[in-house]
């Protein structure tokens, strides 16, 4: 067994604590990553909010070193690893090639491992849940099965890879995988999180000509612009609709993030005839829409889940898009030292930062 350092959520609608957990070795085709850097993410701390199967230790944007494999890990020892989101690999959706909506998902990644033997975690010698996301790495450790495991170069710094595993991939990957917007076509981002910068980013990547985002943070506003907007709007001060019909003549392609309905009808309103919006956020569950509407300008309304990803093959496409200066998530991110676990999830659930990653090192 060894002994790792993890934020474990101890007491419902509490915060997570440092403290000493013990890890198995990896079995089957697992691997055990020394985790260099996680990110925060608002899934971490909305799920943590109510979930009640305790102890429990989230994180699903771990980025490390692969220290040990069991004997039918895809992955080598030595190995700079993205961890994402766990699947089955088997049912219908794995097969073709679509992971994101795996017939497991919620089972694999939401509700954590069983609190047996089977366990990848203890806490004074006794299992704990585990295996949020297929890997709970609010720890210096953590164990995770190959499909999760995405290799990517050495160069990349951990900070930097480890928002690759959700919703850096989420954001490009609505863009770029779903929406898919023509070079030219008016592009409008709802909410300037990690997820909605790096639609931003994707955007611009696929040469929209006009990209607005809306948010009524200034900060993220300017970030916005720095990332590739060409326009941004402050939702408390301004009919959003009427001014993203003024500034693009109607989206062709749209965005949201916020899980909001009012944010939701308004981006179904912005959208040209037969535009697209790709729902991303996880938050209410039932929104009303204008039927309406979307029929009579034929527009298309997607969920949209981890970007509609292939991770093997989406995140290493991700990291030589940094690698070229096309993804500039440095911008994005603020480190904090593991140790001050504490002020990184206080300042995640401020909204005082748009991605805090966690550094072991540092």
């Amino acid at each position: 067994m060894l002994t790792a350092r993890a934020a474990v959520l101890l007491d419902a609608g509490g915060d997570p604590q440092l403290t000493d957990v013990q890890l198995r070795e990896p079995v089957g085709d697992e691997v055990l990553v020394r985790i260099d850097a996680v990110g925060i993410c608002h899934t971490d701390i909305s799920v943590a909010a109510r979930f009640r199967k305790l102890p429990m230790v989230f994180g699903h944007e771990g980025a490390g070193t692969v220290v040990a494999a069991g004997p039918r890990a895809a992955r080598r020892v030595g190995e700079q690893v993205v961890l994402t989101f766990a699947s089955c690999g088997v049912c219908s959706n794995c097969a073709a090639g679509r992971p994101a909506y795996c017939d497991h998902a919620t089972d694999l990644n939401m509700r954590g491992g069983r609190r047996d033997e089977s366990s990848a975690l203890r806490l004074d010698g006794a299992p704990i849940t585990a295996g949020f996301f297929g890997q709970s790495s609010f720890a210096t450790h953590a164990i995770a099965r190959s499909r999760s495991a995405v290799a990517v170069p050495e160069s990349i710094d951990p900070a930097v890879a480890a928002p690759l595993g959700c919703s850096v991939q989420t954001g490009v990957g609505a863009v770029l995988n779903v929406l898919t917007p023509e070079p030219g076509d008016p592009f409008v981002v709802f909410g300037a999180g990690a997820v909605g910068l790096s639609a931003v980013m994707a955007a611009r990547i696929a040469g929209c000509r006009t990209i607005v985002a809306v948010d009524p943070i200034e900060q993220r506003r300017t970030l916005a612009t720095e990332l590739g907007a060409t326009a941004t709007i402050d939702p408390t001060t301004s009919d959003v609709v009427a001014e993203v019909v003024e500034l693009t003549g109607g989206a062709g392609a749209a965005v949201d993030t916020t899980a909001r309905p009012d944010v939701i009808a308004a981006a179904v309103g912005a959208l040209r005839t037969r535009g697209s919006l790709a729902l991303v956020g996880l938050g209410a569950l039932t929104a009303e829409l204008p039927v309406a509407l979307i029929m009579g300008k034929g527009l298309a309304v997607r969920g949209v889940v981890e970007g509609d990803s292939e991770p093997q093959t989406f995140i290493p496409r991700l990291a030589a898009l940094h690698r070229r200066g096309e993804l500039p998530l440095d911008k994005v991110v603020t480190t904090y030292p593991f140790d001050d676990f504490d002020r990184a999830w206080a300042a995640a659930k401020a909204g005082e930062v748009v991605k805090p990653v966690l550094v072991t090192g540092a």
